[in-house]
């Protein structure tokens, strides 16, 4: 396989290892150590992919918190099983039972604190491997989950591995956080991400780097919604007996079409009507239905602002004896910019410049939410997502991959931005 990186120290522009405040060796050591460690991420992420680990398949779950737990604790790792505790936040899809968090403590000789961040379950249902294994065809590596998130577990993995092979204990504590309930939203991790990302001074989360045509990192998510609207009405019979039903579709249509102008793009708000369901028969007035909505928004306040728009709706009704009702998920908030984050996030982007890359520093949500958000609610400490590898698909059926010429200058990337973090060339706080 060709590397997209050159090597040589003459090809670094001086200007840019004074930037980093290391000595060209330092330097072109990790780098060099990034080239060797490619072909070992390829083998990580198949044996990740290889194990079918969907959000509710626990028996898959443990198996895949057992290999990492393993790996974190060869490289040196201080490392449990960790049970979502008592307070798990119950939605409607959150299942009896989540499974468990791999959390690992790595003590430094130095006193900075990071937290590394990823997560171990897709949302592929067992039996898929089989029409869908592992492979790699030209610069792609093809598997369910490999984009999302198993190629950040691998980043995390082999970045932790270089640090270990250039002996670089400079830092007091790294943490790693992998949790398995991700694409649920995090019923039961939720807490434990937040009670974690405040105890450290800079938060790392190893979601995807951008896809084919953009090579980034993220200082914000969206923040992600559900509302529930159920319609109770009455049943009877639809040939003999209309007049002494309550249409429940009927009022359910009606919620709907009156809840429909409450995106504002401008502002980044988007609410959608996705799902609905009605009746028991098709000769039956229907006794009942129900309306889901998908809502995605840039700013916290903004969920509170639409949900209290809908319950002042509801209570508009066509039909009198109806009763409507709203259920209402704060399944995400928003990861926001700020202050702290675009410092660090720009130190990176002077990183990923050394070696002759250009890195976007993008400062909107693009729709799309993660853990990092959780992590970033109760600390000031900077919190910046998409160290992980690019790629594409995710979510999709047959065509989630990673590019392989992404994986060299993202090792690169992660361990000399944890460098400069321990050794205060990177800002913080």
């Amino acid at each position: 396989m060709k590397s997209s990186i050159k090597t040589t120290a003459c090809w670094i522009p001086l200007t840019l290892l004074l930037y980093a405040g290391l000595p060209a060796i330092a330097s072109d050591a990790v780098l060099a150590q990034a080239k060797k460690e490619q072909p070992a991420v390829l083998q990580t992420m198949k044996d990740l992919v290889e194990i079918e680990s969907g959000s509710t398949d626990f028996e898959g779950l443990e198996k895949i918190a057992s290999v990492i737990a393993g790996r974190l604790k060869a490289l040196g790792g201080k490392t449990e099983l960790v049970e979502a505790g008592p307070e798990i936040y119950k939605m409607f899809d959150t299942p009896e039972k989540v499974g468990r968090m791999v959390r690992a403590t790595f003590s430094g000789t130095g006193t900075r604190k990071i937290l590394l961040i990823a997560h171990m379950d897709t949302v592929y249902p067992r039996g898929m491997l089989a029409g869908q294994p592992f492979k790699i065809e030209g610069d792609r590596a093809y598997g369910l989950g490999i984009a999302d998130d198993k190629q950040g577990i691998a980043i995390i993995l082999h970045t932790l591995a270089m640090l270990r092979t250039l002996n670089f204990r400079e830092y007091g504590t790294l943490t790693v956080l992998i949790n398995g309930d991700e694409e649920i939203s995090s019923p039961g991790s939720r807490f434990l991400i937040e009670k974690t990302a405040g105890e450290h001074d800079a938060v790392l989360s190893f979601e995807g780097g951008g896809g084919p045509q953009a090579d980034q990192i993220r200082l914000a998510t969206s923040g992600i919604g559900a509302a529930t609207i159920k319609v109770r009405g009455r049943a009877s019979h639809a040939g003999s007996g209309p007049h002494l039903g309550v249409n429940a579709l009927y009022e359910m249509a009606h919620q709907v079409l009156q809840a429909r102008d409450l995106s504002n793009p401008k502002v980044g708000t988007h609410v959608n009507w996705t799902l609905a369901r009605a009746g028991v028969v098709r000769n039956m007035i229907p006794p009942g239905a129900e309306a889901q909505a998908d809502i995605r928004v840039d700013r916290v306040a903004d969920l509170d602002g639409i949900e209290h728009s809908l319950r002042e709706r509801i209570k508009n009704k066509l039909l009198p004896d109806t009763e409507v009702t709203l259920d209402f998920e704060r399944r995400r908030p928003p990861l926001q910019a700020t202050d702290a984050s675009r410092a660090l996030g720009t130190h990176a982007v002077g990183i990923y410049a050394e070696i002759g890359h250009k890195l976007n520093l993008r400062d909107r949500p693009t729709g799309g939410g993660t853990d990092a958000a959780f992590a970033a609610l109760s600390t000031k400490a900077p919190v910046v997502e998409g160290f992980g590898l690019r790629g594409f698909g995710a979510h999709s059926t047959n065509a989630e991959y990673v590019l392989i010429p992404s994986i060299e200058p993202r090792l690169y990337l992660a361990t000399r931005l944890i460098m400069d973090i321990a050794t205060g060339k990177a800002p913080v706080k």
